[in-house]
């Protein structure tokens, strides 16, 4: 897929994500070596869009995985449309049990889920599994097998192994820890918060009406609200938003009445908004 970590950097700029070396020497290393890549690192950071973008820059479908509380097999990797097995039993009512078991459980009845789905075929896919972290320990287990040998069992229809395998993405806002067996399989990538540079290039690049002056005070102000107590910093996504909320405003510096005004768009707790009010000076910045 990729050349060189240059040539990472170059792509993926192209469909607008602004790669750092680290992140870009770890995706060429995912591709070259077809290790799963693990994205950790809080949110809002471009962990998920990461994956969007490798998937754009490789012309290949994304899948994706979201993970929560209860996930479980059937809707991770596949299960059997129920519906449609009754209608087909009831239809076939002089049928012996052997004979309508071979029918029902076939790939006509298969509902695939984004396991399943990114393994099988021969198109290009980015497998995206999505805050793993949020997902049941139990589902760990589901995955291994498939990070493992890029396979899945059905019992009904025996092992079904990727002719192509595609490039796996998984981003955790470690939230818990994942087990060491998921981890060996992984190459690990942590994106924290960007310096102040890549800020506001990527600030610059998202907001393009933005001028250079607002932009770094903007990245500035953003950089002073991190280095607070607070209970939710301001993600590089907020950044974005804010940086869109000040042109929307037709603000030409920041004052601190603009600050003000707009710090919910940057902060999502009360007692952070109170104590940013409180602490932070513009002047200094």
């Amino acid at each position: 897929m990729f050349t060189s970590v240059d040539d990472v950097s170059a792509r993926l700029a192209e469909t607008g994500y602004l790669a750092s070396p680290a992140v870009a020497t770890t995706v060429f290393l995912a591709d070259r070596l077809g290790k799963p890549l693990l994205v950790e690192g809080p949110a809002g950071v471009g962990k998920t869009e990461l994956a969007k973008a490798v998937a754009e820059v490789a012309g290949a479908r994304l899948v994706r995985l979201q993970c929560y509380e209860g996930v479980d097999e059937s809707r991770a990797l596949y299960e059997w449309n129920h519906a449609k097995q009754l209608l087909r039993i009831s239809a076939g009512r002089d049928e012996t049990w052997d004979e309508a078991r071979t029918d029902i459980f076939s790939e006509e009845f298969l509902l695939t889920r984004p396991l399943l789905t990114a393994i099988r075929g021969d198109d290009p896919k980015v497998l995206l599994i999505d805050e793993t972290d949020k997902a049941d320990v139990e589902v760990e287990g589901l995955l291994l097998e498939v990070l493992s040998d890029f396979q899945v069992t059905v019992p009904e229809l025996g092992t079904i192994t990727a002719t192509r395998r595609p490039f796996v993405v998984l981003t955790s806002n470690a939230s818990r820890e994942l087990s060491e067996a998921l981890r060996r399989r992984c190459l690990f990538l942590h994106i924290g918060f960007p310096d102040e540079e890549l800020e506001r290039r990527i600030v610059r690049l998202k907001v393009p009406g933005l001028d250079e002056a607002l932009a770094r005070s903007v990245v500035r102000v953003v950089g002073a609200l991190r280095a607070m107590d607070l209970r939710k910093v301001p993600s590089v996504a907020e950044t974005i938003d804010w940086a869109r909320t000040l042109l929307a405003l037709g603000a030409d510096t920041l004052d601190e009445t603009v600050v003000q005004a707009s710090l919910g768009v940057l902060l999502k707790h009360q007692d952070d908004v109170l104590k940013a009010t409180a602490k932070l000076d513009l002047d200094a910045l």
